[in-house]
């Protein structure tokens, strides 16, 4: 979640009525700290946990896989952070398809909500300009000083909008690499030689022999349970300067910003998506997709799907779809800002003790039982250790576990989190270094602040809503639709935000050297 993490999100009634059940849910709450304060040996401010009145942090998160034993694993966790921050937790897990939605109800109706996760493609800079997150640069010095270990100034860069912090990101793959994951039963099925896909469209020989010979499965599906075959894509071929009005090709140009809407890349994307359509390798029904692709393949109705992708992702998804899962990775890995802001908590506004929610964030970044606690559950039960290594316990496998061991990318630093027993032990070690080995944008650290071309921003986004999934699902045909989307999208501003892009990228430069 990676990320990714990064979708359409469906308006359904059925997810307005979980809405309520949520908000229903997060109606409990303390009153905030009002501590005494004593300087720690480093000259910030702390609270002596003998001051802190007792809270409770209500926490939104992205719901991935089985949380049957939530309740369980939620009443460990507060056993720990009752000791150490004298605060218990709340989680409110969400899922994907339903997330922004959900989560942007919350905050507009004051609702209790202490943390959430909160994602560049899934309105972060709109949360923050409309005053919805609480800036995290003070609260950071007093109460986060072992995020701002792991979490560097040059990272932190990378997550502000309008030039605040109001994100601090989790400690993962902040690098990516782009392709498909595939069915391994079936790539040795039919002998299909991965050496052979060397880029997107090769695949089409591929998807060919999978529609000829399992024609009740999808040859492809979106990372997700998304809408687009393009969205988790997109950032191999360009840095998107936070969203994609204005790019970088090639995570360089010199820095100067175009139209990714008008670039040939772009189009070349949407003929090739167009072509699968059209072949029968996509689901007719795709444009209203809101089921996750790990549970497609996991039902035999999915062969492949689009990815971004880190060191023991196989692995990873391996475990979510009950299958033996392998990649053709097709675009070395690069870094962007947006990729590091791929997935983040923020404090939200609403919060009655923003200071007790900086304080269980530092133990997310810093606490290797808590975050184990919360990747994996309850030692002996959701998962038992093997040397240096975990796996689940005798009896348990991905179709019956109670708690899923595969969301710790969003939580704090996953550098702390125990390694699956199907992982080397080397495995953060190596993550560590396809980091620090990937191509770096040469916009790394700019923050594009939407706030002077809001309107336009505004306006853009509606055109996108008319056109993107139609165009990025292959249902429409960009032949006779993307003239008519760019367009309107330049009618609406389009051109006018790229040009305050490129001003505020080039005054970022002039000041970064």
């Amino acid at each position: 979640m990676r990320g990714n993490r990064k979708k359409s999100v469906q308006t359904a009634l059925a997810g307005m009525i979980a809405v309520s059940l949520l908000l229903t849910a997060c109606s409990s709450g303390s009153g905030g700290s009002t501590a005494t304060t004593a300087p720690s040996a480093a000259g910030e401010t702390v609270k002596a946990k003998s001051d802190l009145k007792p809270y409770e942090l209500t926490v939104a998160y992205y719901k991935i896989g089985n949380n049957k034993d939530l309740q369980e694993v939620q009443d460990a966790v507060n056993k720990l952070t009752k000791e150490k921050i004298n605060a218990t937790v709340k989680f409110v897990p969400i899922d994907p398809a339903a997330y922004q939605q959900q989560v942007n109800l919350m905050l507009a109706s004051n609702e209790n909500l202490d943390l959430l996760v909160t994602l560049t493609a899934l309105g972060y800079g709109t949360q923050a300009a409309k005053g919805q997150l609480v800036p995290l640069e003070d609260l950071l010095k007093k109460y986060g000083q072992d995020i701002a270990k792991v979490v560097t100034p040059e990272i932190q860069k990378a997550t502000m909008a309008s030039g605040k912090l109001y994100g601090i990101p989790s400690v993962r793959d902040w690098a990516a690499d782009y392709g498909i994951l595939m069915r391994k039963d079936i790539v040795d099925k039919y002998k299909i030689d991965l050496s052979k896909i060397k880029t997107f469209d090769d695949l089409d020989a591929v998807f060919k022999v999978v529609k000829d010979n399992e024609p009740n499965m999808a040859a492809i599906v979106p990372e997700g349970g998304g809408t687009s075959y393009i969205a988790s894509l997109a950032p191999g071929f360009m840095d998107p300067l936070n969203d994609d009005n204005g790019v970088l090709p090639d995570h360089d140009n010199n820095l100067k910003v175009v139209n990714w809407f008008e670039s040939k890349q772009y189009s070349d994307l949407l003929k090739m998506v167009r072509r699968w359509y059209l072949d029968g390798y996509i689901p007719k029904d795709i444009a209203t997709n809101k089921i996750r692709p790990e549970d497609l393949v996991k039902a035999g109705k999915a062969f492949s799907f689009t990815v971004h992708m880190k060191p023991g992702y196989e692995t990873k998804e391996a475990i979510l779809t009950g299958t033996p899962m392998v990649a053709a990775r097709i675009i070395p890995p690069v870094t962007s800002t947006s990729s590091i802001a791929n997935v983040m908590f923020s404090i939200a506004k609403n919060s009655k003790d923003p200071e007790r929610a900086m304080m269980f964030l530092n133990l997310l970044y810093s606490d290797k039982e808590l975050i184990n606690l919360i990747d994996y559950g309850i030692e002996g039960k959701h998962y038992v250790k093997k040397g240096d290594l975990i796996a689940f316990p005798n009896g348990v496998d991905t179709q019956n576990a109670t708690y899923s061991p595969n969301h710790g990318w969003e939580w704090g630093n996953q550098f702390l989190s125990y390694i699956w027993e199907t992982d080397p032990v080397s495995l953060w070690k190596d993550q560590a270094d396809f980091n620090k080995s990937s191509k770096k944008s040469k916009a790394l650290g700019f923050s594009f602040s939407v706030d002077p071309v809001k309107t336009e921003v505004a306006a853009v986004q509606s055109v996108k809503d008319q056109f993107k999934i139609g165009l990025e699902t292959g249902t429409l045909d960009p032949d006779k639709n993307l003239p008519e989307f760019i367009g309107k999208m330049k009618a609406s501003g389009m051109d006018k935000i790229i040009a305050e892009k490129q001003k505020q990228l080039d005054e970022w430069a002039k000041t970064n050297k």
